[in-house]
């Protein structure tokens, strides 16, 4: 007998749906997967066999064939297991219900029958629609809240392969899981950090405020103890409010990659990714024999920490150009080609020389000019050249840290950052790739980046002076529009530009 079963699987952060055909004929007794599995999927007979055998029902002593459609995409991962089993039991006859295929399934079994959670159950939800007879999705009780969350079809969770076929044929032993997406949208989005908890460092915080206006990329120098990573952790707290399909879609990214705890329904606040520098290419840039997201990826909507940006290896940093540039990552096989979002705002900090010292007031360095050159010479000048805002975070003094006064709170910060943002969104709302000042290209800043005459000899005679690039340019323009927005300001003026060169040659003599 043959038998049908939709499921679901993902390719890249998206999602396809698979169809799961069982086919029992009176031959020697064998289990064969068809449709390119993968080893978790070939490894399923031997869980889906145990499952069957475990939760009292037959497993037939024939020849059972799964093919799994469409059948030229590697299909990965544990999710088939319930939709096999179902389609198995289905074809033996011992399943009561006529059609199976009306509700997509997806879990992992145990050998007693019992279901786990998979990743990727948000973007297979989002990808359902009512459309071709589907009446809803089954899946495990520990991804209820994530399927939930897509709003498509009803979802059903359930805890075993037993109640699976028990909710097949009693479609009312099992109420379909609801969640009030606003409600929960409103209770996740909640930083347990402030900007107030950092003391002194006025400059810094200012600096990094300009960067999140106007999603700009920015480098923190200074000596260790100096609050750099500090001021980063809490940079995702000034940045504008994610709205609910950012959330949804930074989500997504986190589901594909097996992130999500089973009590985390959505990603509600900016992410914060701080990889280690001893991270490898596929961790940090997304790939692997299964293509799987990376840091970068991780980081979408969100921000992305280097501490100790030397000491990352020149690779993998030079791989960073591409999504700094273009906001997503391409990941190239033999058989596919994947794509994934990587829209971050990069945050690196670093020491001025190898014992961090260089150049502060109330500590020795012992480093030689030849070893600071070459630690500095660790970072390229093109990457440099992507990063808009180069700031120094001196070391705080102790009066700032004794000080019983507290900085502004992050709240009050964000408030600037959304006017200014929402004047970008108002600028920008017929140019479908331009979200903020720092996604502009060239055309683009010529448009609304025009400086009068007292601001272009500033700018000529900065870039002269300090021999900066082209791209500087730019980014020193880019940079000036975005403070000009935090002063709800229509036109850029000599010190809006004055501020942005600042940024951009502080301490310039530490990359010579």
């Amino acid at each position: 007998m043959l038998s049908k079963v939709i499921s679901a699987s993902t390719l890249g952060v998206d999602a396809y749906a698979v169809e799961v055909e069982a086919d029992i004929q009176q031959q020697l007794p064998a289990f064969v997967t068809v449709g390119l599995p993968e080893g978790a999927v070939r490894e399923s007979k031997e869980r889906v066999t145990a499952a069957i055998k475990n939760s009292d029902f037959m497993f037939p002593a024939k020849r059972v064939t799964i093919n799994l459609a469409p059948a030229d995409i590697k299909k990965e991962g544990s999710a088939f297991d319930l939709p096999i089993a179902i389609g198995i039991l289905s074809a033996t006859g011992q399943i009561l219900r006529d059609r199976c295929d009306e509700f997509v399934m997806l879990g992992e079994l145990s050998l007693d029958g019992a279901l786990r959670p998979v990743p990727g159950v948000l973007p297979m939800s989002m990808n359902i629609t009512p459309q071709n007879g589907v009446k809803g999705i089954i899946v495990p009780y520990e991804n209820a809240k994530e399927a939930a969350i897509a709003q498509t079809v009803p979802v059903y969770p359930v805890r075993s392969l037993k109640e699976a076929v028990h909710f097949l044929e009693d479609e009312n032993s099992i109420r379909a899981y609801e969640i009030d997406i606003k409600s929960v949208f409103s209770q996740a989005h909640r930083y347990m950090i402030d900007f107030a908890d950092v003391k002194g460092q006025e400059s810094a915080k200012r600096a990094l405020e300009v960067a999140a206006a106007g999603g700009h990329n920015i480098i923190m120098i200074g000596p260790p103890g100096s609050g750099k990573t500090m001021l980063a952790r809490r940079v995702p707290t000034i940045l504008p409010d994610l709205s609910i399909d950012e959330a949804l879609e930074t989500t997504k990214i986190h589901s594909v990659a097996g992130r999500l705890t089973t009590d985390m329904a959505l990603i509600a606040t900016r992410p914060f990714r701080a990889p280690h520098h001893s991270i490898s290419y596929a961790g940090l840039i997304g790939g692997g024999r299964i293509p799987k997201p990376g840091e970068v990826s991780l980081a979408h909507h969100g921000v992305l920490f280097l501490d100790e940006l030397p000491e990352f290896k020149k690779d993998i940093l030079e791989m960073l150009r591409q999504p700094m540039e273009d906001n997503q990552v391409t990941i190239s096989r033999a058989t596919t080609t994947l794509t994934y979002p990587a829209g971050f705002m990069l945050v690196a900090a670093m020491n001025p020389c190898p014992c961090g010292y260089f150049g502060d007031p109330t500590h020795e360095c012992n480093c030689s000019t030849g070893e600071i050159q070459r630690y500095m010479s660790r970072i390229s000048g093109p990457l440099l050249d992507r990063i808009d805002i180069h700031i120094t975070v001196p070391s705080v003094k102790f009066k700032e840290l004794s000080s019983d006064t507290c900085g502004e709170k992050s709240e009050i910060i964000r408030e600037r950052v959304n006017r200014a943002r929402k004047r970008q969104y108002e600028r920008f709302k017929d140019e479908p790739k331009i979200f903020c000042n720092a996604h502009m290209e060239s055309r683009d800043i010529r448009s609304y980046c025009k400086i009068d005459e007292k601001s272009q000899s500033l700018l000529s005679l900065a870039i002269t002076k300090q021999g900066l690039s082209a791209r500087a340019y730019d980014r020193i323009l880019k940079v000036a529009r975005t403070i000009a927005d935090l002063a709800d300001s229509d036109d850029i003026d000599i010190g809006h530009v004055a501020e942005a060169v600042h940024y951009r040659t502080l301490d310039r003599h530490l990359w010579m």
